[in-house]
């Protein structure tokens, strides 16, 4: 069985846990309640392929950076991370550029997209979802089910010209509208 490992970034308060719970429990949570570190797992079934979802939701306040730091050291090697704004917070988009910049110093890939045009310029997903409605939660899954196949095939590409890197990584950007 396949294993998807992501992790969730993002400023406190832009709704990474009601992301994450409405994918795992298909509930929405709707009072805030600040996350230090939430670990999920989950079997699904992506296009008829039964997938491992493990999902690590961390905590947005900055006190808490060792710890995500940590993740990234560690158990975040092959897996994504989704990074995750509020369209009605500037400030939780604006630290965008933090998370890459904290993501380029612990995996050895420049697949780091920061906005719409890049995203789409590289041809990195880019999904519009709302913990509150579920739009875009079930792509999540779908997403994260094909970059793993891209994954591997620049895998493949990699061994047959001779080069050793098997640290390649994955990234999204999650955009949640507020409605």
């Amino acid at each position: 069985m396949t294993e998807h490992k992501l992790a969730v970034v993002g400023a406190g308060g832009v709704s990474k846990s009601a992301l994450t719970i409405q994918l795992i429990q298909n509930h929405f949570v709707d009072e805030y309640d600040p996350t230090i570190e939430d670990s999920y797992r989950k079997q699904v079934v992506i296009d008829g392929e039964t997938c491992l979802l493990d999902i690590l939701n961390t905590a947005g306040q900055e006190e808490y950076n060792a710890m995500r730091d940590q993740y990234m050291r560690t158990g975040g090697r092959g897996g994504g991370v989704l990074c995750v704004f509020a369209i009605n917070n500037i400030k939780s988009f604006e630290d965008m550029h933090n998370y890459r910049e904290e993501i380029k110093r612990f995996k050895d890939s420049e697949d780091v997209i920061v906005d719409t045009k890049q995203a789409q310029d590289v041809g990195i997903p880019f999904i519009e979802t709302s913990a509150k409605t579920r739009q875009g939660v079930n792509d999540m899954l779908a997403v994260s089910r094909d970059c793993a196949k891209k994954k591997k095939k620049k895998k493949k590409k990699k061994k047959k010209k001779v080069i050793l890197n098997s640290s390649l990584f994955y990234n999204y950007m999650i955009y949640i509208p507020f409605t």
